[in-house]
């Protein structure tokens, strides 16, 4: 098959053997992609530095058919994530950014927009001026968003009727939404948040990523909100991410 070239973040990599490596990867165009990187141990590798984890780089690769790993044939490094170097949740962050992508993805499913805001978010990261909760929350969301889990803020997610102002709002994990004071009788697993967070997360849930302030993430409501996304994502992945462990910090 004749060769295949795209932008690419590296999300993991492990030994294949002596010399060689495979790595998960996410592409702007060919979506997730595992490929075999012969050579890639070796002292003299031709890979260089572009495999390291959150790497963005220019990959070419041949594509194989079936379960067989694709074969990475070259990988020009175009950025590093630095961001760990300076503050240890920043690198967490990165991490995290790497698992979504990992666990929210499908292989082999080309989502332009979702490679473009995951280098959106390691760039963001890479600069200590901008809140690290902003940019996590910001991920997470347009991440449940093109995965089509983005929960409803307004309306009722049993019933579909308009969710009246309130001091407080039932958020139901298992459906993805606020509820009406009628459903609420009949979910099982759900959180309880104050209005001012449900506006947040409505803020940060509109679909042009790239105008939202990330300075907008209020303190005093850090906790709610990652009480309520933190949930949620396990439900949506039916298990806790890894990460969350190591990111407790933006909820305090």
């Amino acid at each position: 098959m004749a060769a295949e070239q795209s932008d690419a973040i590296i999300l993991r990599s492990f030994p294949w053997s002596e010399t060689s490596l495979v790595a998960n990867i996410y592409t702007r165009d060919f979506g997730k992609l595992s490929v075999l990187a012969k050579g890639a141990r070796r002292p003299k590798s031709p890979f260089e530095a572009a495999l390291d984890l959150l790497s963005l780089c220019r990959v070419v690769f041949i594509p194989k058919s079936g379960d067989a790993l694709d074969l990475l044939t070259e990988a020009k490094l175009q950025r590093r994530f630095r961001a760990g170097s300076r503050d240890l949740l920043r690198l967490y962050a990165g991490y995290y950014v790497a698992e979504l992508l990992e666990r929210l993805t499908d292989k082999g499913q080309p989502q332009p927009e979702v490679f473009e805001v995951a280098v959106a978010t390691l760039q963001a990261l890479a600069q200590p001026e901008l809140e690290v909760r902003g940019i996590v929350l910001n991920f997470e969301i347009q991440m449940l968003r093109y995965g089509g889990q983005l929960p409803s803020w307004t309306r009722c997610v049993h019933c579909g009727r308009d969710v009246p102002d309130s001091r407080w709002f039932l958020f139901d994990l298992v459906a993805g939404g606020v509820l009406c004071e009628a459903c609420q009788p009949t979910a099982r697993h759900t959180v309880r948040m104050p209005a001012d967070t449900r506006r947040v997360l409505q803020y940060f849930s509109q679909p042009t990523w790239r105008q939202i302030d990330l300075s907008r993430y209020p303190h005093e409501h850090r906790a709610a909100i990652r009480t309520v996304i933190g949930r949620y994502l396990t439900f949506v992945l039916d298990r806790q991410p890894n990460l969350h462990s190591y990111l407790e910090e933006l909820g305090r």
